[in-house]
């Protein structure tokens, strides 16, 4: 049994996808723990080559001319187009990172206009529903006191009704007070006058009398 599991686990798994083929790398890495992880530098960036060193006593093609010097023309020559191609493509590449910081710091603009304006926005609707809230208090508050008014303005009429009702009740009272002593009065004055009358009678009965006897 040991030996048909140690030939299972020696069998190499074929990766069909990469996930599969992720996934072993993983494994063989978490089998080591210990083993450092050796990461590459990064690569450096390449110098514009010098230019080439004037050749002196070049041999022209008369005779004379040796048989390396065509090959020494060619290599100076390949030089210099390699230098020229690395000029030009580090030029492109310095148009292509400007361009594309321009295009971020555009984009960045545009960002913030567009965060300008919904701030712009978020505060206004922020005001005006502060300015709402703030017109429902003020509302609640004048009706608050505009209630606290009628009640006092109520209370204030009925105590003032009250007091009409009392004043009335003591003027009701001190006119029958009065009229019960017009009554004594006048009955007092019709008593006088009776009296009064009968003295002026007998008056005259006794003078009568006393002409009546001369």
């Amino acid at each position: 049994m040991s030996n048909t599991k140690e030939k299972d686990e020696e069998k190499p798994v074929v990766a069909k996808t990469a996930v599969d083929l992720q996934r072993l790398k993983l494994v063989k890495l978490m089998k080591n723990i210990d083993k450092p992880i050796i990461l590459p530098e990064r690569p450096k960036a390449k110098n514009t080559p010098s230019v080439p060193e004037f050749v002196r006593n070049v041999m022209g093609s008369s005779a004379g001319a040796g048989s390396g010097e065509f090959h020494v023309y060619r290599h100076l020559r390949r030089k210099e187009y390699a230098r020229q191609k690395f000029i030009q493509e580090k030029a492109h590449k310095e148009f292509l990172d400007a361009e594309y910081h321009q295009k971020l710091e555009e984009n960045k603009k545009v960002a913030d206009e567009v965060t300008a304006k919904k701030r712009a926005k978020r505060l206004k609707k922020k005001q005006g529903r502060k300015q709402k809230k703030q017109m429902r208090t003020t509302k609640e508050d004048n009706t608050a006191t505009d209630e606290r008014h009628s009640e006092e303005d109520s209370s204030d009429e009925n105590e003032e009704i009250s007091e009409r009702h009392e004043n009335d009740r003591g003027n009701i009272q001190n006119c029958s007070k009065d009229a019960s002593t017009v009554q004594d009065g006048s009955k007092t004055t019709d008593e006088s006058q009776e009296d009064a009358s009968k003295v002026s009678v007998e008056v005259t009965s006794e003078n009568s009398q006393c002409e009546n006897g001369t």
